[in-house]
C-alpha cells in the first residue's frame, strides 16, 4: 500500500544547486572559516552567509531549502547575527558600556538583550557563537605603545638587513630574552571531588630564579641563571660566553631593556671588532622574540611542580632548559609561530 503523497514537489535542478551551495557556506563558517573568507570564495554577499546562517539555526539543513522556512519566527535574524558577528570579531565590551575587556557569555548575553531586546541562554550563546565560526581563546596582549612605524622599519628593512650581514660573516643570530620563576606561580588543572575545590599544600615559602636564554634559527639554545636584577655588566658576561661557545660571531637581539642598549653594552660591541653585533627589538613588542617561546614553555612545565627550597627549584629549571636545548625541533618550532615566523632560516 502506498503511503500518502507529498504536496512538496522535488527540487529542480537550480533549486538544488542553490541548495547546495547555501550548504557548503555554512558548512565552511561551521568549520571555522572567518564569514569574510567564505563570503569571498564562493563569491556570495556576505548579508546572505548571516541569513543562511539564521535559517540553519532556526530549521538545520532542511530550513536551507526554499520553500521550507516555516515554523516559529527567528529570534535572530542575519542582521542580527551580522551585528553580533561584527561586535565580537571588530571591538571590545568597552565600546558597549561594558567595564571588562574580554567576550565573555554572560557580556554577549547582556548585549543581546539591551541592543535587541533578545534573551538568550547561556548555552543557546555558545552555541550561536560556534555556529559562526567562533570559539574561546586565550588573547594575546599587546601595548598601546608600539609604534607601527617601527615594527615595519624593523621587519622590512633592520632584520633583514642583519640576516645579510650574518650570511656575509658567517655569523649567528642569536635572540635573547631573560625571565624570573617564583615558587608561588602555579596554574594548571588538577582531579576531584565535584563540588569539593582541591587544596594543594606548599611550603608556604616565597623564593624565585633569575635565568636568561638565547635561541637561534638554527636551532641552538643556550641559558644561564644569576642572583641579583639583570644589569649591562651581567648581559655582557653572558653575551661572552654565548661567543665562545659558539665560536663564531653572533648577532644578539634583545628587547629595549636598559641594560641591552647601555653605553656599556655599546661600548663592549664595538670593542669586538665586529665578532658581536648587538640589535635591539622596536620598543613594546616581545611577541617578535622567538626566545619568549623558551619561558613560555618552561613555566607551563615548572608551574606544575612543588619546590621545598630555592636548590630544587634551580634542579628542576635546569633540567627543563636541558630538555628545551636537547630538542631542536621545538626551538624550531619557537621560530614558526605568526609573529616570529620572519626570523626563521
Amino acid at each position: 500500500m502506498k503511503g500518502p503523497k507529498s504536496d512538496r514537489k522535488a527540487p529542480t535542478v537550480t533549486e538544488q544547486q542553490r541548495y547546495d551551495k547555501r550548504r557548503s557556506v555554512v558548512e565552511a563558517v561551521l568549520r571555522g572559516d572567518s564569514v569574510q573568507v567564505v563570503s569571498r570564495v564562493y563569491n556570495v554577499a556576505a548579508r546572505s552567509v548571516f541569513d543562511w546562517l539564521s535559517w540553519y539555526r532556526q530549521g538545520g539543513w532542511h530550513a536551507l531549502q526554499e520553500g521550507r522556512r516555516s515554523g516559529r519566527p527567528r529570534k535572530m535574524t542575519g542582521e542580527m547575527i551580522r551585528w553580533l558577528y561584527n561586535a565580537v570579531t571588530l571591538g571590545n565590551p568597552l565600546q558597549y558600556q561594558f567595564e571588562f575587556c574580554l567576550w565573555t557569555l554572560g557580556i554577549i548575553r547582556e548585549m543581546l538583550r539591551r541592543q535587541h531586546g533578545i534573551v538568550l541562554s547561556k548555552s543557546s550563546v555558545c552555541r550561536l557563537l560556534g555556529n559562526l565560526g567562533l570559539s574561546p581563546q586565550r588573547p594575546l596582549y599587546r601595548s598601546y605603545k608600539q609604534d607601527p612605524k617601527a615594527m615595519d622599519e624593523y621587519l622590512k628593512k633592520e632584520f633583514p638587513a642583519l640576516r645579510e650581514e650574518a650570511r656575509r660573516s658567517g655569523a649567528v643570530i642569536f635572540f635573547v630574552d631573560e625571565a624570573a620563576i617564583r615558587s608561588d606561580a602555579h596554574r594548571g588543572t588538577t582531579w576531584g571531588k565535584v563540588g569539593e575545590t582541591p587544596v594543594v599544600l606548599d611550603s608556604g615559602q616565597r623564593f624565585g630564579l633569575r635565568l636568561i636564554s638565547a635561541v637561534s634559527p638554527r636551532g641552538d639554545m643556550r641559558f644561564a641563571s644569576f642572583e641579583g636584577r639583570m644589569t649591562a655588566e651581567r648581559f655582557i658576561e653572558f653575551v661572552k660566553k654565548l661567543r665562545k661557545d659558539v665560536g663564531r660571531p653572533i648577532i644578539v637581539i634583545a628587547d629595549n631593556a636598559s641594560y641591552h642598549n647601555g653605553k656599556a653594552v655599546k661600548e663592549y660591541a664595538h670593542e669586538s671588532g665586529g665578532e658581536v653585533i648587538i640589535h635591539n627589538l622596536p620598543a613594546y613588542a616581545p611577541e617578535l622574540n622567538p626566545d619568549e617561546q623558551v619561558w613560555n614553555h618552561a613555566k607551563s612545565r615548572l608551574s606544575r611542580m612543588a619546590f621545598i627550597n630555592l636548590k630544587e627549584m634551580k634542579a628542576a629549571a635546569f633540567r627543563v632548559l636541558r630538555s628545551i636545548q636537547a630538542d631542536a625541533k621545538l626551538i624550531l618550532s619557537f621560530f614558526q609561530l605568526t609573529n616570529t615566523e620572519y626570523a626563521a632560516c
